[in-house]
This record gives C-alpha cells, sequence and structure tokens, in this order.
C-alpha cells in the first residue's frame, strides 16, 4: 500500500512520493518564543513527530527542521515591559519549550534555526524579491506586492478580490495594495536591528520562515507543516515570498494539524481557557498529553476537556498493565516456545493494521484501535499468576515488542509499566480522596482474614475495596490491586 497525505493546497489525499528518491525535506512552523507556550503549540511538535519516525520506518532519509521565532513584535513588547532585552526574552523562553520538549521524550530536530541567526540570508532573501519587482520599497520599508503574484491565494483557496472585501487591515497609505505585507521593517527606538540597503530594521514576519526554509532545505521541499491558524496569511505568503524569489514550486505536499477544543469551545485568550503546555505537563503526565492529541486524526480537532482526559488515563491504564504483565512474564525467564496461534493471528492482523492507517494520512486512531485489539487478545490468554509455559514466554515477548516498535512511532509507551501504573492510581485516588495507605491496609487485613480462612469477612473486604472502585486479583504471589478505570 502507497502512503497518502491530504494536501492542504489540493484539499485531497495524494500519493507520497518525495522530489529526491529516499530522502525526505520537512519544515515545520515552530513557536514565536516569548512565553510559555499553550499546549495548542504541542499538538503540531507531537504530530510532525510521528510523522517523521513513519517515514523513517518506511526507509527513507528525513531531514526535519523547525524553528524558532526570535525576532518579532510579542517578544520585543514582553522585553520592553519587563526591562530585558529582546534576547533575554527569546534564549529563556527557548530554554524553557526545550525543557517541555525533552519531556516529552520526542525525538531531536535535525535543524533547529533561529531567525536572529539567518539575517543576512533574509536580507538576501528580500533582496531578490525586490529585484524580482515583487516587492517595493517605501521610506526604508519593503513590502511585498500580492498583485505581483499572480496565484497568491492558491493555498487558502481564496482570491484577491474576496480578501479585500473581507479585510481588516489598517489603512496604510504607503502600500500600493491593503494586503501587501512587510519584508522589512525600519527599526523603531529600543528594538533589535540589522543593517539593511534600506534601512537599518529588522524583518518581517512571514520572511523568516521563508528564509530559514530555503536555505536549509533549497528552492523545493516535500512537506511543511503547521496548525490550521497558520494556513492564512503566513503559509499563503511563504508561498509567495519563496515562489517570487526562486521561480521554483516551494512545497510539494502542504500539512496542517487542528484546533485543541476545551469542550464545545476552541481555545483562546478571549475565553480565557489557554492552558500551557508547561502547565499541563506539571499535572498531568507527558505520555497523556501525547495519547491525548494522537487519539483524534491530526486534521480533526482534539477535546481536552475532562471527560476525554478520563478516558486517555483509562486507556494507558489498559495498555500499561498489559505491559506490566508481559514483563511479569519475562521475569519468569522461561525460554519461548511456539505463539499460541490465535495470538500469532491477531498479531499478524494488528500490524498489518497499524501499517494500513499510518500509510492512510497518519490516522492514528486506528493505531490505538490495533493496538486495543491484541490486548484484548493478550488478556484473554493470560492472567496474572498465570503458570508462565513456553507459549505464554513467546507470546509475553511478542505482545512486549509490539506495543513498544508501534509506541516508539508516537514516542509513546516510555515509562516503566509498574511505576506508571501506579502514578495513573494516585492522580485517580487523589481525585476520590483516598489515600494508598488506607488501601494498602484494607488489603493487609483481607489478606489476614484469607490465610484464617474467615472468608466471609474476606468477601466483606473485597466489596468494600469495590466500592471505592478497587480491583483486586489474588496471584500465587499475594493480592494485586488497581484503580478501576
Amino acid at each position: 500500500m502507497a502512503l497518502v497525505v491530504y494536501n492542504t493546497m489540493s484539499k485531497t489525499k495524494e500519493e507520497f512520493v518525495p522530489n529526491e528518491p529516499g530522502h525526505v525535506k520537512m519544515y515545520v512552523c515552530g513557536p514565536t518564543v516569548y512565553d510559555f507556550l499553550h499546549i495548542g503549540n504541542f499538538r503540531g511538535a507531537i504530530v510532525f513527530n510521528l510523522v517523521a519516525n513513519w517515514l523513517e520506518k518506511r526507509g527513507y532519509k528525513v531531514t526535519y527542521v523547525y524553528n524558532y521565532t526570535d525576532v518579532d513584535d510579542k517578544i520585543i513588547n514582553r522585553a520592553n515591559k519587563e526591562s530585558k532585552t529582546a534576547k533575554e526574552i527569546s534564549e529563556t523562553y527557548i530554554q524553557e519549550f526545550e525543557k517541555d520538549y525533552n519531556s516529552l521524550k520526542l525525538r531531536p530536530h535535525d535543524h533547529r534555526p533561529k531567525v536572529s541567526e539567518f539575517i543576512p540570508q533574509i536580507v538576501n532573501f528580500v533582496g531578490k524579491l525586490v529585484e524580482n519587482k515583487k516587492a517595493y520599497v517605501v521610506d526604508g520599508e519593503v513590502l511585498y506586492s500580492v498583485k505581483s503574484f499572480e496565484n497568491y491565494g492558491k493555498l487558502s483557496h481564496k482570491n484577491i478580490d474576496e480578501l479585500l472585501i473581507g479585510a481588516r487591515v489598517e489603512i496604510d497609505a504607503k502600500k500600493e495594495n491593503a494586503l501587501d505585507f512587510a519584508l522589512w521593517k525600519p527599526a523603531k527606538p529600543g528594538e533589535p536591528e540589522w543593517p539593511s540597503p534600506w534601512s537599518s530594521g529588522r524583518p518581517g514576519w512571514h520572511i523568516e520562515c521563508s528564509a530559514m526554509a530555503h536555505g536549509i532545505l533549497g528552492d523545493t521541499i516535500d512537506i511543511h507543516g503547521g496548525g490550521i491558524d497558520l494556513i492564512f496569511p503566513h503559509h499563503e505568503n511563504e508561498i509567495a515570498q519563496t515562489e517570487g524569489a526562486t521561480g521554483k514550486k516551494f512545497v510539494k505536499y502542504w500539512m496542517h494539524n487542528n484546533f485543541i477544543n476545551f469542550g464545545a469551545h476552541k481555545m483562546s485568550k478571549s475565553l480565557g481557557n489557554v492552558t500551557t503546555g508547561r502547565a499541563f505537563l506539571t499535572h498531568y503526565n507527558p505520555e497523556i498529553l501525547k495519547y491525548l492529541i494522537l487519539s483524534a486524526h491530526y486534521r480533526s480537532p482534539s477535546d481536552f476537556s475532562e471527560s476525554p482526559i478520563n478516558n486517555t488515563i483509562h486507556a494507558l491504564s489498559r495498555i500499561y498493565s498489559a505491559l506490566n504483565s508481559a514483563a511479569g512474564i519475562a521475569s519468569a525467564n522461561i525460554e519461548a516456545g511456539k505463539l499460541p496461534a490465535k495470538f500469532e493471528e491477531a498479531l499478524k492482523a494488528s500490524r498489518k493494521k497499524v501499517e494500513e492507517a499510518l500509510d492512510d494520512d497518519f490516522n492514528t486512531p486506528e493505531v490505538f484501535a490495533a493496538i486495543f485489539e491484541l490486548v484484548r487478545v493478550f488478556n484473554s490468554l493470560y492472567r496474572k499468576g498465570q503458570k508462565v509455559t513456553p507459549e505464554i514466554s513467546a507470546q509475553g515477548l511478542e505482545f512486549k515488542n509490539f506495543v513498544l516498535e508501534t509506541g516508539r512511532l508516537m514516542s509513546l509507551f516510555l515509562e516503566e509499566p509498574k511505576a506508571f501504573l501506579i502514578s495513573l492510581d494516585d492522580r485517580v485516588l487523589e481525585q476520590k480522596g483516598i489515600k494508598r495507605s488506607d488501601i494498602d491496609a484494607i488489603v493487609e487485613q483481607r489478606t489476614a482474614v484469607r490465610k484464617n480462612k474467615d472468608f466471609a469477612a474476606s468477601d466483606k473486604l473485597r466489596d468494600e475495596l469495590a466500592a471505592k472502585g478497587i480491583e483486586i486479583q489474588d496471584t500465587p504471589l499475594g493480592t494485586e490491586w488497581e484503580v478501576k478505570k
């Protein structure tokens, strides 16, 4: 089966064929570093981490560029407010972002360019646009002429006349057209500035990505990713700039991830429901954020309300509980034998389903469905405390390998199973207002009455635990318990 990708430009799924055989060039718009990033910024980081991993799994070499916008009005405003330099603000929040990124255990990018490191390339790029009569200079400011680019609006499927009718653009006498945008701005007092042929100033936002992508990846790249909020005007302007300078197609496949919602509402500052990635990762394990984002298809909205978070905790608990059982099988040190036919058939089907799902525009919900089907079969063939046979040993090994291999594509299932299950249980217990020590005490009491063969008291204590939402399992090694989720 061929890999197909939904291309925002064509609004259809297209077979993926890179420009250079065996090599994929991918650029994803990274953060503007003036504050802790909200969790919506992490959706793209998590989604395109999977994209890069799957492309490599399919045998491609991937050159993955993820930029930092460290020259921007928001950074300057924050610096002025805090009496700091723009560089101090940007470097602080680059470091904070990288702490969060590393806690998610995502793959490192091949390049993380900063705008401030690409100023010479940006100046050259703007100069090329002026030379090609795609831009004009007014009072030291360089503006892109959208009328000079015949297909302006082709990504967002808008036309210039419609844009002008609905445009909320400040009247600017310097502009030939209300939609024209700045490539280079003269610096105001106190702003960071660099020399250029037009003025001592700084670049506009859109030109920054064009210059970084072109400088690292060349005239044409295979995949350009980002959130759907960037389609217009940012990515539309990137196309106009880059193709206006090179005369060549800029991007072959445009991929855009959808928004994060909280129930019925999109995350927005005006609604006051913006949550930073740092706040979420402090309150929840990074596995929860990754699973929550990937449990929805990247082109669909992702819901971060209470119910989906609880569903995620339950789903992770099921998978990690089975991984913990597989770890217990491995500890028995029984040489693996022949796989049970039922499990072998299910394993083959799950592997096929994962491959087909990821080849179909990175359909992660179907990947999780394949994992859960194998979890179901695994649990039907093995119970904790069961004697480990060569067949069970083989099943435990193959199950663990499948889940970990599939998980690595998504940077999931990377925690030690038993410790992670305890952390999930503790979170649910905290919500219920129950202490772990109280549950341990009841379990110990039940163990004691069972030893005395007081089964009526044992049943009563089991019922008491069940009323608290605690499931217990008696094994040859003792009684194990976990929170029902």
